[in-house]
């Protein structure tokens, strides 16, 4: 089983890098044949600017830029996909947004047709979200993040394109002191996705 790992924040030693780390590790380990592979989307560059070119992508005009075709191709060798991104503003990190709108294109993950029946193209790929947030989890349940992340990224993002969510966790982090804690539940996270029970249900 092949992971590939999305991981969106500036500071490489943040929590979400060690996160990010802690999840990789736990699934390379959890059964012989794992793969793991991290995609660093601030140290790679990766430009989330929705442009022109973008346009004509998804109005099937114009080919995809190479920088995209290969996000695509890296996400086509990949058995399971594992956002792990700090929750900014109740949602993602505009890299990671961005990163999802240039990349899951019109043609590739999706297509449209002129009687607006949309095909899904991605019904082979798993998916796994893991958000950290920095505050408690009461704060989350009271206002409703969880249903808002189902609605946004669970069925607004993949379930449009056909993958299926296996699992979403939130890391709620309101001290700095319960970092531990969320690296033993990202290990276990890691477990669960990396574990033959999960490859063969799924």
């Amino acid at each position: 089983m092949h992971s590939l790992i999305i991981l969106s924040h500036p500071n490489r030693s943040s929590l979400t890098h060690a996160v990010g780390k802690e999840v990789g590790d736990a699934i390379a380990a959890a059964a012989a044949g794992n793969e793991v592979e991290i995609a660093d989307l601030t140290a790679e560059g990766f430009d989330p600017r929705f442009s022109m070119s973008d346009i004509e992508t998804f109005g099937q005009v114009a080919s995809p830029p190479a920088s995209i075709l290969a996000e695509q191709a890296r996400i086509d060798r990949a058995d399971r996909l594992v956002l792990v991104y700090p929750v900014y503003w109740w949602s993602m990190p505009a890299l990671l947004k961005g990163w999802i709108d240039r990349v899951f294109a019109n043609g590739w993950a999706y297509e449209e047709s002129l009687g607006g029946k949309v095909e899904k193209k991605l019904d082979r790929l798993g998916v796994h979200l893991i958000a950290i947030g920095a505050t408690n989890a009461g704060t989350y349940a009271k206002h409703g993040y969880s249903d808002a992340m189902k609605t946004q990224i669970e069925h607004g993002i993949f379930d449009y394109c056909g993958a299926r969510v296996l699992s979403s966790d939130l890391l709620a982090v309101l001290d700095p002191a319960q970092a531990p804690e969320a690296l033993a539940a990202a290990r276990q996270i890691g477990n669960r996705i990396g574990s033959p029970a999960l490859r063969d249900a799924a």
